[in-house]
């Protein structure tokens, strides 16, 4: 149906509702060797923000190493907020990491940081980090968690690089450079709406109570009419799934702010679009760590039915 790279037909669904790649056994060398070479002029001198994204795969992946190798370890679990969310020490640690990396390589850029909070002089450029993406997860063992560092200029992405410590895979965007992921260039998925209904994901912010109608409205319908809706309490984790085209869109309700840029920076890139629940423009932006975000993102046929059925669920649910 849709999958990453420029072969994106050669995918097929599981028995779970989730596409898997099936091996191109001959043709097709010479463009992913080509795709090969892009991807490594990417880091070249000539593009724009080359400097950033090593700067940020590598803190990233650093950050990802600690956390993996200290995820069977016991750790200090405490509350953040009133919303449900929590933090860690492996939050702390990874954060240190990345922080220590942005500011010896970028001392005069701004940051805002998942735990830390906003660091540093003001100024057009902005990082955002989220060291953990996942924490509930890791706080009860389960291994779906990454690591998302963003740069923003003028509240806008312009580098997203997200880390999954688990699988050891890095993708990384750069505006107007594409999305990529092991020497493939994403292209999102197909925007074609499958006859047992599109795989989706799921997001909402920590601050959305368990009886909040809107957010009850808008889940029902979804889960309705799609074949599946994954809540992967790691939103970065979608983020990947969408640009590499193995889910067909991405519903969020009033999603915290630090960790949007990364994961829509890489979804735009590939190729999918974004709409407010009411069907207008979506600014792919930054307005601060605590501003709700509510939209909707996929392509093609499947952008306009997710906009209806988010209309349908509840009038007041679109204006939000």
């Amino acid at each position: 149906m849709a999958g990453s790279g420029s072969d994106a037909g050669a995918t097929a669904r599981d028995d779970g509702g989730v596409r898997r790649r099936r091996e191109d056994p001959g043709g097709g060398a010479d463009e992913r060797a080509g795709e090969l070479r892009a991807h490594e002029r990417t880091f070249g001198h000539e593009q724009k923000y080359a400097h950033e994204q090593k700067v940020a795969v590598a803190a990233a992946e650093e950050a990802g190493a600690l956390l993996r190798a200290r995820f069977g370890e016991a750790h200090t679990v405490r509350s953040k907020g009133d919303g449900g969310d929590v933090v860690t020490d492996l939050d702390l640690a990874s954060e240190e990491v990345v922080l220590a990396a942005l500011r010896t390589h970028f001392p005069h850029d701004r940051i805002v940081s998942e735990e830390a909070g906003l660091l540093d002089a003001a100024g057009s450029r902005t990082w955002l980090v989220d060291p953990l993406d996942g924490t509930n997860n890791v706080a009860i063992g389960l291994t779906a968690y990454a690591v998302g560092i963003a740069l923003c200029v003028d509240g806008s992405p312009v580098v997203g690089v997200v880390h999954e410590p688990v699988t050891g895979r890095t993708w990384r965007a750069a505006l107007g450079q594409g999305a990529w992921c092991d020497g493939r260039r994403l292209t999102g998925p197909c925007g074609r709406s499958p006859k047992s209904g599109p795989v989706l994901a799921w997001t909402q912010g920590h601050a959305v109570g368990r009886g909040d109608g809107r957010a009850l409205a808008l889940r029902g319908a979804l889960e309705l009419h799609a074949r599946r809706v994954l809540q992967l309490w790691a939103p970065l984790l979608g983020w990947t799934m969408l640009a590499s085209g193995t889910i067909d869109g991405y519903v969020g309700y009033r999603a915290e702010g630090v960790d949007f840029p990364a994961g829509a920076l890489l979804a735009s890139e590939a190729g999918v679009e974004f709409r407010t629940l009411a069907g207008g423009a979506f600014h792919v932006g930054f307005d601060g760590p605590d501003s709700g975000r509510s939209f909707v993102a996929a392509r093609g046929e499947v952008l306009p039915s997710l906009l209806d059925l988010v209309s349908a669920a509840s009038p007041a649910a679109a204006r939000g």
